[in-house]
């Protein structure tokens, strides 16, 4: 059942909120603006605004009184409009389309919030707020950024002229508490044979490609399989905004790094990934390949370094493999399609595709084997899908995961790990 948009903010609430606003910061100290004794600042400000209120005789409840105050603290110290949904545990995603539209993610399905900024003046001082501690650029010259907060979230701005509709913010939040295995299966994102099975594909040291399309639960996913790495392993972690939290002792963590203002200094996913190999890694974790960094992975997962896993944006297994080819060929290096279809079959032995249903949940809809070549064609085999059959009373997607019966070409390479095929129930 979809949930009511909150009720939108009238003009007259904005125009009122602003008009105090503007005189709560011309009664406020300078010094006090800029200091960080934030409960000096609300002692201050409840006083500096109960004096407007009074001498201005606006009469509001104590409910809002309080609203007004903590909206008006989020301007001074916060995110204006969007602090609230910053705080909001529930809200996964914060989408500005413009200074008047602003929409919030909460369990996997989107709405309305009913707030807004003023003006687009607003909008890009709190988008400035947000990235002038992180030396980002952002104007006409360079009208896009992307870049990682303090606490992990991830801001993607764009302002006009690559932008018609006004500045545009996106905040996709980051939460330090990771998810488990376990909690995956109760949210009946996969069960527990389809875990086991893919937990033991990442001990014995499997090449493992999470496949999925946008917001489906890639890198998340990537992060609970990474838990599954053993101990004393040196792991590198290589991603464009770094997300991945993985709790093993010996764990290098790489952030690409666009170019400066300059236009010097930009350090790629694919540097990364060259100066990796010579760190003398036992496993390479991409957040996600998009471009030529994909061949430097497939040769390094061909080269000793098995057990790497990444992400890719695709719809489907067979999708994610042309994907594959299509980015390995802008790496620049002239090598026939046929060879880098070799590549491909040669380094990935699973293929763990995500999918996003329109109740909002995300599931593992298959995991697939890459067994090989034959005829110039990557061939795949599924081992698990999940079948949908419908949807329950309230909307909720219903189905069944299933082993289809297929025997896997590594079995062997799981025994030799400890693994007892029948117990993981693939024979």
């Amino acid at each position: 059942m979809r949930e009511p948009a909150e009720p939108e903010e009238t003009d007259l609430d904005l125009e009122l909120k602003i008009r105090i606003h503007s005189q709560v910061l011309d009664l406020l100290p300078p010094d006090l603006l800029s200091s960080d004794d934030e409960a000096r600042i609300r002692i201050e400000l409840e006083r500096i605004l109960n004096s407007i209120l009074n001498r201005e005789m606006i009469s509001l409840s104590r409910g809002e009184r309080e609203k007004l105050f903590d909206e008006i603290m989020a301007e001074i110290l916060g995110l204006g409009p969007i602090e609230e949904f910053m705080k909001d545990p529930e809200v996964t995603e914060i989408m500005v389309n413009g200074p008047h539209k602003i929409y919030v993610e909460r369990g996997g399905r989107i709405y309305p919030t009913g707030k807004k900024f003023k003006d687009e003046e607003h909008l890009m001082r709190i988008i400035h707020r947000i990235i002038a501690p992180l030396n980002r650029r952002l104007d006409e010259t360079s009208p896009m950024v992307d870049a990682r907060l303090p606490d992990g979230s991830r801001v993607n701005a764009v302002i006009p002229p690559i932008s018609l509709i006004g500045p545009v913010l996106t905040i996709h939040k980051f939460y330090k508490e990771r998810f488990t295995m376990d909690e995956l299966i109760e949210l009946g994102t996969l069960d527990r044979r389809m875990a086991d099975f893919l937990a033991a594909c990442v001990v014995a040291r499997l090449d493992v490609m999470i496949s999925g399309g946008t917001s489906t639960g890639k890198t998340t996913f990537l992060n609970v399989l990474s838990s599954f790495i053993p101990e004393g392993e040196r792991l590198i972690t290589i991603e464009d905004a770094a997300e991945l939290k993985l709790h093993q002792e010996h764990v290098i963590t790489l952030e690409a790094r666009p170019a400066g203002s300059s236009g010097r200094g930009e350090v790629s996913i694919r540097d990364l990934v060259r100066n990796a190999l010579r760190m003398r890694p036992d496993r390479i974790i991409i957040g996600e390949v998009r471009g030529g960094e994909t061949l430097d992975l497939l040769q390094a997962m061909n080269t000793g370094h098995e057990g790497s896993m990444s992400t890719c944006h695709a719809n489907s297994p067979l999708d994610m493999i042309s994907r594959l080819e299509t980015m390995a060929l802008m790496s620049g290096i002239d090598l026939p399609e046929r060879a880098i279809r070799e590549q491909i079959a040669s380094a990935l032995d699973v293929v763990v595709q995500m999918g996003r249903f329109p109740d909002g949940s995300r599931k593992v809809i298959r995991i697939t084997e890459v067994q090989g070549i034959q005829a110039d064609r990557v061939i795949l085999q599924d081992i698990f899908l999940f079948r949908r059959k419908g949807l329950d009373r309230n909307g909720r997607v219903i189905g069944e995961f299933t082993y289809t019966g297929a025997k896997p070409s590594f079995l062997e390479q799981l025994r030799e790990f400890g693994f007892d095929p029948a117990k993981l129930g693939i024979l």
